[in-house]
């Protein structure tokens, strides 16, 4: 009899601190409660945004689920595939590694912000005429990586291309008509 009444006594503290610990832990981590947000003052594409957001979202969380500029792509998250490049303070940058709340006091161009006055960007011209793209899926984090190049380095090598873009997968193409592009959009620039 003594022996079941600890085991039931036992029971009972295990139960116990069995709840406490669920008690501690929502404490720590409370499921029911919004992440915290601020608002954000973004300079994206030339234009001022202010933006509430979690403050532990990406600068492609910010850019894709806040402001609905959905032309940089989720690609591996990892900062490997330069598939969510931007331009912050004209570099290229993987949106998917910095925070959003890195990028106030900055100037973001996304791939919507290429175009001028209406008219797509000379490596979006080059891009579209040569077929450069077939899915699409890589083609924004590559236009704004090659606008930094061209911007640089109006005549760029055939190698100083590839450098470039080096950072920038396509699962697609040979990238050979990619590389053709940014030749051609560079002949555009100069003239």
């Amino acid at each position: 009899m003594r022996l079941l009444e600890r085991s039931k006594d036992s029971k009972r503290v295990f139960s116990i601190v069995s709840e406490q610990n669920e008690v501690n832990r929502r404490r720590k981590y409370p499921e029911d409660q919004p992440a915290k947000k601020m608002l954000l003052r973004l300079r994206v594409n030339g234009e001022i945004h202010e933006v509430a957001t979690e403050i532990n979202k990406t600068l492609l969380e910010v850019l894709r689920e806040d402001m609905g500029l959905t032309g940089t792509k989720h690609g591996c998250e990892l900062g490997e595939c330069g598939t969510c490049a931007v331009l912050v303070d004209g570099k290229a940058v993987l949106s998917c590694l910095m925070l959003g709340i890195e990028a106030v006091n900055a100037e973001v161009m996304t791939v919507e912000g290429m175009m001028q006055d209406g008219k797509p960007h000379p490596l979006q011209s080059a891009f579209a005429d040569l077929g450069a793209a077939q899915c699409g899926y890589c083609i924004p984090g590559i236009l704004l990586t090659a606008k930094v190049l061209l911007d640089e380095n109006p005549q760029p090598t055939r190698d100083e291309i590839r450098q470039s873009l080096s950072g920038n997968l396509c699962r697609c193409t040979g990238y050979t008509k990619i590389l053709q592009a940014v030749e051609l959009a560079s002949k555009e620039i100069i003239g």
